[in-house]
C-alpha cells in the first residue's frame, strides 16, 4: 500500500522493506513498517528493539514511548518490542552510548541520509 508522496518501501539493502512491528503498531503511517514521506520531518525510519535503558533515555529526551496513551490508541512500547524510531534520535542516542539494536531488513533506506550503514550494521540483530 503506497500513500501518495510516500517514499518507495525499500530497506537499507535496497530490498523490500520488512514489517517492524504490528504489536504495538508502529511507523509514521501506523502500517507496521518504517515507511516515510517528505512530510515525515522526523524520518521515522530506524526499526529498533527497545530496551528499558533506551526507553528511559527517550523519556528523558522528551519522547515517552513507554507510557500508554489509550486516548490516542497507543499501548506504549515495552522492552523487547520493536518500534520505528527517528533516525536523528537514534544517532543522538548512539553518540551518548544509548543506541538500541536495530533490524536492518525493517529499517528504511532513507535512514541512511542520517545514519551510515556501517554504523547501523554494528547494532544489527539480523546479520549473520
Amino acid at each position: 500500500m503506497n500513500i501518495p508522496d510516500q517514499a518507495e518501501s525499500l530497506n537499507v539493502f535496497g530490498e523490500p522493506l520488512q514489517p517492524c512491528s504490528l504489536d504495538p503498531l508502529t511507523g509514521y503511517f501506523r502500517d507496521g513498517c518504517c515507511n516515510t514521506a517528505d512530510h515525515d520531518v522526523g524520518s521515522h525510519t530506524v526499526c529498533i528493539i527497545a530496551t528499558s535503558e533506551f526507553l528511559q533515555y527517550s523519556r528523558f529526551r522528551g519522547n515517552d514511548l513507554a507510557t500508554p496513551q489509550p486516548e490516542f490508541g497507543f499501548p506504549g512500547v515495552q522492552p523487547g518490542q520493536r518500534w520505528c524510531l527517528c533516525a536523528a534520535r537514534w544517532m543522538e542516542a548512539h553518540e551518548l552510548g544509548m543506541a538500541p539494536r536495530v533490524a536492518l531488513a525493517s529499517t528504511h533506506q532513507r535512514a541512511l541520509e542520517i545514519v551510515p550503514l556501517e554504523l547501523l550494521k554494528e547494532f544489527a540483530i539480523d546479520l549473520n
